[in-house]
């Protein structure tokens, strides 16, 4: 079987345990964004899931900024 897609394998076949417990998908004034609980109160930025080049540039959502609710 062949997967073509964007997301990682360890999304598709997760390990066993629940190591993806503290990431969840937002949407940042439209930018799909995979982001991972730091604080109480922030995220960090893991992934960038948009198919629009624009985004990218976007310096909001870089893979390690850090967004807060």
């Amino acid at each position: 079987m062949i997967l073509y897609t964007m997301m990682p394998e360890e999304l598709i076949f997760p390990a066993e345990g629940d190591v993806y417990s503290k990431q969840k998908l937002i949407n940042l004034d439209g930018i799909p964004l995979m982001v991972e609980l730091d604080d109480d109160q922030s995220y960090r930025v893991i992934r960038v899931l948009s198919s629009d080049p624009q985004h990218f540039m976007d310096s909001r959502c870089t893979p390690g900024a850090k967004i807060s609710f």
